[in-house]
């Protein structure tokens, strides 16, 4: 049976993500790059922006005199990667055997879902919409290179499904360059034997290609005829996570740091929730004005994941530390010994 595999993408993330959270920006072109003042360049532009001549990798000048009307603004990464993380737990709401893909994208497994792959794929969609006002693509195949093309030749609605007998009448006449593992050198020495496009490579003799190009030829022939070696690998849910601030100036009230650490506890049970953990051990970092650091930690008997029991946990340990006497430049919590919440409702029940 063969398997049904789902590749979901936010295109231009990072420009999607600023006009996410801009909505004053709604209306207007938007470009993601360095500083202009220093040649810096584009990493993402909004779709109107592109409709305008700005590419990515050019200057962010460049790009700003192609679209006058743009807004340039800096790489935000840490806001990319906590959407990121949203993302990801749209998808593992779908299943749980969930492959990233960078921050943007990730391949999910659809074999087990009782509905079908493209009720799936518009759910997904929905929700990735209502959630963090993005665009999200999908692609759906058999197999995950094939996947991520169906995505990004998606029609209107964004969802593309090539099932295991289309495969040959979809690729054939792609040009082989959209085939992985074939850059500008490897598409040189296809043309060199006369192959432009996917049919081409497909129809070709092995033992020409692999005198050519070696096992790597055998490789994207493989891929020209709907083949894929590799198998989606689903990411564990993450082992720790945490969150930190820095006071400036450095501070001494012990109600003000447990104040801060009621907010790092919020953000972490905000994070446990997205993700449907709990977490059995908590770790406090204090960082002191003269930049000594010190760690606390407690592992738990039972699950925690309210903002109010992991405040409490973080408030003893702030207790062991020489919060008060001494100032505090850095508050840093982390929650580690990670499990399903799930998992944990089941234990409590049967003891």
């Amino acid at each position: 049976m063969s398997a049904t595999l789902l590749y979901a993408q936010v295109p231009r993330f990072y420009a999607e993500v600023e006009r996410a959270t801009r909505p004053e920006l709604r209306d207007r072109p938007i470009v993601v790059g360095g500083d202009p003042r220093k040649r810096g360049l584009v990493q993402a532009a909004t779709e109107d922006a592109l409709a305008q001549g700005v590419e990515e990798g050019m200057p962010v000048l460049d790009a700003l005199e192609r679209c006058p009307g743009a807004r340039a603004l800096p790489t935000d990464m840490r806001t990319y990667r906590e959407v990121s993380a949203r993302l990801r737990a749209c998808f593992r709401r779908v299943t749980e055997r969930v492959e990233p893909a960078g921050l943007d994208a990730a391949y999910l497994d659809l074999g087990s879902l009782e509905k079908s792959p493209e009720e799936a794929a518009r759910g997904l969609q929905r929700a990735v919409a209502t959630e963090l006002g993005l665009p999200l693509i999908a692609g759906i195949a058999p197999v995950k290179f094939v996947a991520r093309l169906a995505a990004e030749t998606a029609g209107p609605d964004g969802v593309r499904r090539v099932r295991g007998s289309e495969l040959g009448r979809f690729l054939n006449p792609l040009p082989v360059s959209r085939l992985p593992g074939v850059g500008p050198r490897t598409e040189a020495g296809l043309r060199e034997l006369g192959i432009a496009t996917v049919a081409d490579l497909a129809a070709l003799d092995p033992s020409r290609i692999e005198d050519a190009l070696g096992n790597h030829g055998l490789t994207i022939l493989g891929y020209a005829q709907g083949r894929d070696p590799t198998r989606l690998r689903a990411a564990p849910h993450p082992r720790t996570l945490s969150q930190e601030c820095t006071l400036d100036p450095p501070e001494r009230d012990v109600a003000a740091l447990q104040e801060r650490l009621g907010e790092l506890a919020q953000g972490l049970a905000t994070a446990l929730d997205r993700e449907r953990l709990s977490a059995r051990r908590v770790m406090l970092k204090l960082t002191y004005a003269d930049r000594e650091a010190t760690t606390r930690s407690r592992t738990l008997s039972r699950p925690l994941r309210t903002p109010a029991g992991i405040a409490d946990v973080a408030a003893e340990l702030l207790a062991r530390t020489q919060a008060g006497e001494r100032g505090a430049r850095r508050l840093g919590l982390a929650l580690g010994a990670l499990d399903s919440a799930a998992r944990d409702d089941r234990q409590l029940e049967l003891f």
